[in-house]
């Protein structure tokens, strides 16, 4: 054996047990009861120095910390608590240790953006990644659909969210819907038609099924929000002509208003309530409606064990 393979050899058996070591350190962590340690356990901070360590094997260590990141997110999430410091410092050293490790900047900017219980809060921390996603690969048209998607849903700015989409489209490979997405937003469509194709373009880009089966979900909270605010802005109306209050459906649909009963995507009637307002029959049914709740009811989420990958 020469002296170069035995150095290798050598260098190559430290890396492993340096790994494993790493990982009996994680596991020990994790198994912890000392929240405050788990908190604070960032290992080390400094992608530089992780990339020196890591004798070329930058790719590994990039997926442990992302590994990381999920199951910091997923602890905290399910804890109830509302502090994620480490978040964004472990997505960030994911994506310099591995800049094309795209789940990173799709998953972490969907753990960061949306406030809690759905997220970190921190649509800017979301912003940073994703811009250093596209920085370092532009061609990936889905990174400028996720930076319109930010700057849409967290941000309301139709002028950025235009801009991203546009940059999109024009890629080699790209999504027919970019184009149209673009448009809507420089021409400042409604927000009901325009998160609605933004979901459905993110229910038919992806293959994961946690992300379809979120989008569906938001899907169905839109058609609620919209029915009902349609159907308020109906009863309004109908106030507004009669001088009173509808006493039921029926009202509105012998006054020519609607067609037939209206119903939640469950296929269950909406309730008129005395006051005018619309109801869902059971919401717990219905994740991420806004409308449409008992007064006092917070907008439900599916449980960890039912809950879609955001």
């Amino acid at each position: 054996m020469s002296s170069t393979q035995r150095v290798n050899l050598v260098a190559t058996a430290v890396l492993m047990l340096s790994m494993a070591g790493g990982i009996a350190t994680l596991n020990a962590i994790d198994r912890s009861r000392l929240r405050s340690v788990a908190q604070e356990a960032l290992y080390l901070r400094s992608s530089n120095v992780l990339r020196w360590l890591s004798l070329g094997y930058t790719g590994l260590l990039a997926d442990i910390y992302w590994t990381r990141a999920v199951q910091y997110f997923g602890e905290q999430h399910h804890s109830g608590s509302g502090d994620f410091r480490l978040l964004a410092p472990l997505l960030e050293i994911t994506t310099e240790l591995d800049p094309k490790l795209l789940p990173a900047y799709q998953f972490g900017a969907n753990f960061l953006a949306p406030q809690p219980p759905n997220g970190a809060g921190l649509p800017e921390s979301a912003l940073q990644l994703m811009r250093y996603g596209i920085e370092h690969n532009p061609d990936q048209w889905r990174l400028y659909y996720n930076l319109g998607f930010l700057y849409f849903t967290e941000f309301k700015d139709y002028s950025k969210a235009a801009d991203a989409f546009a940059q999109g489209a024009k890629l080699p490979v790209t999504s027919q819907f970019m184009p149209i997405l673009a448009a809507r937003m420089a021409q400042h469509a409604g927000e009901f038609d325009t998160a609605r194709m933004l979901w459905f373009t993110t229910y038919q880009s992806t293959k994961e099924a946690g992300i379809r089966q979120n989008a569906v979900e938001h899907l169905r909270a839109l058609q609620v929000d919209e029915d009902v605010t349609r159907l308020e802005q109906v009863i309004a109306k109908y106030t507004q002509q009669s001088g009173r209050l509808p006493a039921s459906m029926g009202d509105l649909e012998r006054a020519g208003s609607i067609r037939g009963t209206p119903a939640d995507p469950n296929g269950r009637p909406y309730k008129l309530m005395p006051d005018g307002r619309i109801e869902v029959q059971h919401p717990e049914s219905l994740y991420f409606i806004t409308k449409g709740l008992p007064p006092g009811v917070q907008p439900p989420q599916p449980s960890r064990e039912a809950r879609p990958a955001k």
